[in-house]
């Protein structure tokens, strides 16, 4: 349902963003990941039509952006980093007037399509307050109930938690999470715990170039300690690192302080293995734990 199709941005001699290429599918939450200046909000601008590529296109069902882009952009909402509002309007006077823009003009649809979004965006209290008024958190809402009035079939939203507390955080994913299953949606961001909470996909990019483009599960398995498991063990331990280093399914052992990070070749599930070891040969195992393994240090390796 979009598509990024060989997408280069060029300013002067510097390549902003160099042969992008991706489709998203009706059901798919993609994490667009990149450091500060990877390209990743060039990348956004050029597939909803605000920015021109020097070369490539993107499209938005079978609809070249380049070539129609005004009805490419009746099939997304868009929510652009730190996006725009008019602060002079009250809440309900800037959704009736994206309404009119998205050519939602009879009274009847306009008044369900607004109802609509104060309902799931929770703007029911600050529906007929000014915008300029509002903290930054209910302006995010606000720009969200603007993306998603007309019900679009794709999503694109360009940081959108950027700035807001924990709560609000919270709330945001749980709207994009709502809508997973009937749109396509990317999601530009620099927050890992995002995409380990909300995507089912990850593309990372860096300098302009897409470097992975996989599950979050496959990009975990990256890690240089997946599926390792810690033990803690009463008494002397030589025998069982002398035991582990010889493990055919082991590929180092890392003593941390007293305890034993036990770092499985491949990232093979070796837990069967070290309990029944544990019972065969007693060890005095007082603490037994899988250690977290999220996409930082990944993200981190990629892209140093």
């Amino acid at each position: 349902m979009i598509e990024a199709d060989k997408l280069v941005k060029d300013y002067g001699p510097i390549r902003a963003v160099d042969n992008v290429s991706f489709k998203v599918e009706k059901g798919d939450v993609l994490g667009f990941l990149g450091p500060n200046g990877a390209g990743k909000s060039t990348s956004m601008k050029m597939i909803t039509g605000f920015l021109r590529p020097t070369s490539g296109t993107a499209r938005i069902g079978e609809i070249d952006v380049r070539e129609n882009p005004i009805e490419a952009k009746k099939l997304f909402g868009y929510l652009p980093e730190s996006g725009p509002l008019y602060e002079e309007m009250t809440v309900m006077e800037f959704l009736d007037f994206i309404c009119s823009m998205r050519g939602i003009c009879k009274k009847k649809d306009k008044t369900e399509k607004i109802q609509r979004v104060v309902e799931i965006c929770h703007l029911e209290g600050v529906r007929n307050q000014p915008i300029d008024t509002l903290s930054k958190g209910f302006r995010q809402r606000v720009g969200m109930a603007q993306a998603v009035i007309h019900d679009p079939a794709c999503l694109i939203m360009d940081e959108p938690t950027d700035g807001l507390d924990p709560n609000q955080k919270l709330e945001v994913r749980k709207f994009i999470s709502s809508m997973a299953e009937e749109k396509a949606i990317i999601l530009s961001t620099h927050i890992l715990e995002e995409v380990e909470a909300m995507c089912n996909r990850v593309i990372i990019i860096a300098n302009g170039k897409i470097l992975v483009d996989e599950t979050p599960e496959n990009l975990r398995k990256r890690h240089p300690h997946f599926n390792a498991v810690r033990l803690k063990i009463r008494g002397e331990k030589g025998e069982v690192k002398e035991f582990l280093n010889g493990h055919s399914l082991v590929k180092e052992i890392v003593d941390e302080s007293g305890q034993i990070l036990v770092v499985p070749k491949n990232g093979e599930n070796i837990d069967e293995t070290l309990f029944q070891a544990a019972k065969d040969k007693n060890w005095q195992v007082t603490q037994i734990e899988k250690p977290h393994t999220g996409l930082e240090e990944v993200f981190a390796n990629l892209t140093k």
